[in-house]
Order: C-alpha cells, then sequence, then structure tokens
C-alpha cells in the first residue's frame, strides 16, 4: 500500500479559496461605476460613508463639492480599497507562513511579499501624482505619508523574510503595515469631513 508523502493533503485549500475571494473582491470593486460628480449635500443633513472597516457620519455643510474636489475624493477612494486588499494578503500570506507547519512555503511567501511591496510602491506613487484641493493639503500630506510607512513597513517585512531572524522582524513590519493602512483608512475618512465641510 502507498503512503502519501503529504500527510495534509488538504492544507493548500484554505489559502487557494482566501485568495480566490481577494482577487473576486478587488477585481469587482474596480468595476463597480464611479461616483457622480453631481453629488449634493443639503444643509444639516446626515451623510453615511463606509471606508474600509468601518463607517462615519458626517454633516453637510451645504453645498456642492467640486468636480476636482469630487475626483480627489474618489481616487484615495480606491487607492484605500486597493491598499485594503494589500492588507489582507500580506496578513495571509505572513499567517499562513508562520503556521506549524507552514501553510505556505519560503518561496511562494517570498514572491508574494515582493508583490505586495510593489503594489504599495504603486500606490504611494499615484497618491503622490495627485493634486489636492487647497484645503485638503494637510490632509494629502497625512494620507502621503501613512503610504510611505506602508512602503517602509513591506520592505522591512521583506528584509525580515529574508533574514536569518527569528520572526520577529517580518512580524513587526506586517503589523506596521496593518496600521499604516488603518491609519489611512482612518485619514480618508477625516478628509472626506474636512471636504464636505
Amino acid at each position: 500500500m502507498a503512503v502519501n508523502p503529504d500527510p495534509r493533503p488538504g492544507r493548500w485549500i484554505l489559502p487557494l479559496v482566501v485568495l480566490g475571494m481577494i482577487a473576486f473582491t478587488y477585481f469587482f470593486v474596480r468595476e463597480l461605476p464611479e461616483a457622480s460628480t453631481e453629488t449634493t449635500l443639503v444643509s444639516g443633513s446626515a451623510t453615511t460613508t463606509t471606508l474600509g472597516d468601518g463607517s462615519t457620519t458626517t454633516t453637510g455643510g451645504g453645498g456642492t463639492l467640486d468636480p476636482a474636489t469630487d475626483a480627489y475624493l474618489g481616487e484615495i477612494d480606491s487607492i484605500n480599497t486597493d491598499l485594503q486588499v494589500q492588507r489582507t494578503e500580506f496578513v495571509t500570506v505572513n499567517n499562513s507562513f508562520n503556521e506549524e507547519p507552514r501553510g505556505i512555503e519560503y518561496p511562494d511567501a517570498e514572491s508574494r511579499f515582493e508583490a505586495v511591496l510593489s503594489a504599495t510602491e504603486g500606490l504611494a506613487e499615484r497618491l503622490r501624482n495627485l493634486t489636492p484641493p487647497t484645503a485638503l493639503e494637510s490632509n494629502h500630506a497625512t494620507l502621503q505619508s501613512y503610504l510611505d510607512s506602508a512602503v517602509t513597513s513591506a520592505t522591512e517585512a521583506l528584509d525580515g523574510l529574508r533574514s536569518t531572524d527569528t520572526g520577529q522582524r517580518r512580524n513587526d513590519g506586517v503589523n506596521a503595515y496593518v496600521q499604516a493602512a488603518s491609519d489611512y483608512d482612518t485619514e480618508v475618512t477625516n478628509t472626506h469631513n474636512v471636504a464636505n465641510g
């Protein structure tokens, strides 16, 4: 009778399902129609905006957002959506690599960490190329600092993966990335609140 060399033949199913869900969400969200540039907030009305993990309620300041501001807000929202996908991927890969026995081997973990780093660098560059409305320049600088921090954290996590470290450096880098992505998400909400005045 042949002996199965892999004592856990089904261990790849869950990571593949999670990766499939992430990919489906990423492509589905990208296909959603863009928000109308004719967004009107009536004075005294409440608008609920859901971004990332949480939702916030803002009170309209009475007026119509100009097209440039509306386009800017749409772009930082799009960057946020992509950033949260990368955060999920980073955590998923890191958790699988931490399992005993490992749910993912080093070459796969390295290539997926590299992909997250590359995607995050691209998001930081997208944000850097935006010209914020004057009233949102301070928020834009804060958003940029969080994205730059995410790039630094992803680099540190990848370097930690490649080192002979016990895993602490890699885990610290992933945790710092998660924090930076969360901070970016919060600042997107703050930016919407400022824009809606």
